[in-house]
C-alpha cells in the first residue's frame, strides 16, 4: 500500500506586537518595520507612536493603586516568579539571540543566563534594600525622624540596543523593586527578544500596567518620553551624548528626573557592578517623617 505523502509544513510568521496595559496590540498607527534576519528569516514588529507611548503611560499611572501600593515581600515574589517564566523560556531566548543578534549558541544562553540571575538578584532586594537607605535621623529635640523610600512614580526607560535582553532586564526590573511603574522603549536592534520577554512578564502576575514594553524609532518615540508631562522620571541608556542632552532639555519642562547612563561596552553588563543598588534608589523619594518622642 503506497504512503500518503505528508504536506509540507508552513513557516508561520509571528507579528511582533506591543506590551501594553497587559495586552499585545499593534501600533495605533498600524505601522510595523520588518527585520531581515537573513534568508530563512525575516520578522514584523510593531513601531510604537506618539498615541501608543500616551496609552503606555495611561497604562503605567493606573498601575499606581496596584504595584505602587503592593508590599515589598510581594513584589519580590512577582519578580521571583518573572525570573521562572524567564527561566522557561530559556530554549527560545537563546534561539532569538542568535538569530536576532548573530550570536553563537554559547553567547545566547551565557546571556540568557545572566538575564535571568539579574531578574532573581533584583528580586531579592524588593524586602531589603529600604532597610539600607532609611535611616533614624539625629534631631536636637524631644522627636523621631526618619527617612523613608517611596516610589517616584512612572518611569521611562530607554533600554541599551545591546545586550538585547541583559540590557532590557537591567534597565527595567530596578525600577520595579521600589514600586515604580514603567514604560520601556526596547532595543532597536533586536526588538523581537523584548517582546519574548514580555510574554514572561505577561504570566509573571505582574498587574497590567506595570510594565509596559514598546518597539520602534528611539528617534520618534524618545523625545515625547521626555517631555511628556505625567512621566516622572528618565533612564537613558546606550545614548550618544546629543541626543541625551537634548532629552534632558525636554524633561526639565517638568522638573522630571533624569538619569543618563553613558553607552559601554556588551561585557560591561555580565560584571558584577552592572547590578548595583544604586539603579533601585535612583528612582524612589525620601520621606522623612516626625513624631513627637515621649519625655
Amino acid at each position: 500500500m503506497a504512503k500518503t505523502k505528508e504536506p509540507a509544513r508552513l513557516d508561520v510568521r509571528k507579528t511582533y506586537k506591543l506590551y501594553l496595559n497587559g495586552e499585545f496590540v499593534r501600533s495605533e498607527s498600524g505601522r510595523s518595520d520588518v527585520y531581515d534576519l537573513g534568508s530563512e528569516h525575516s520578522a514584523n514588529v510593531a513601531r510604537a507612536s506618539r498615541k501608543d507611548l500616551r496609552d503606555a503611560v495611561v497604562a503605567a499611572r493606573g498601575a499606581d493603586a496596584t504595584w505602587g501600593t503592593a508590599t515589598a515581600q510581594n513584589r519580590g515574589l512577582v519578580l521571583y516568579r518573572l525570573a521562572e517564566m524567564m527561566e522557561a523560556r530559556r530554549a527560545q531566548f537563546v534561539e532569538q539571540l542568535q538569530i536576532g543578534m548573530k550570536l553563537g549558541a554559547d553567547d545566547a544562553a551565557r546571556e540568557t543566563t545572566a538575564a535571568i540571575d539579574r531578574a532573581l538578584w533584583y528580586a531579592g532586594w524588593c524586602d531589603k534594600y529600604a532597610a539600607l537607605v532609611s535611616s533614624r535621623n539625629p534631631v536636637a529635640g524631644p522627636f523621631f525622624n526618619y527617612s523613608a523610600t517611596e516610589p517616584v512614580g512612572v518611569v521611562g526607560v530607554l533600554a541599551p540596543d545591546e545586550p538585547a535582553l541583559l540590557g532590557l532586564v537591567s534597565t527595567v526590573i530596578p525600577p520595579l523593586v521600589s514600586g515604580n511603574t514603567v514604560v520601556a522603549l526596547a532595543s532597536e536592534k533586536d526588538p523581537r527578544t523584548a517582546i519574548v520577554f514580555a510574554e514572561c512578564v505577561a504570566t509573571s502576575d505582574l498587574p497590567k500596567g506595570a510594565l509596559n514594553i514598546l518597539t520602534g524609532q528611539r528617534s520618534e518615540v524618545a523625545p515625547h518620553m521626555a517631555r511628556h508631562m505625567d512621566v516622572n522620571a528618565l533612564a537613558m541608556h546606550g545614548l550618544d551624548s546629543a541626543f541625551a542632552t537634548e532629552l534632558e532639555r525636554l524633561a526639565a519642562d517638568n522638573l522630571k528626573r533624569s538619569k543618563i547612563y553613558p553607552p559601554k561596552a556588551v561585557a560591561d553588563w555580565f560584571k558584577d557592578d552592572a547590578q548595583d543598588l544604586a539603579a533601585v534608589t535612583a528612582f524612589v523619594e525620601t520621606k522623612t517623617i516626625w513624631h513627637p518622642a515621649r519625655i
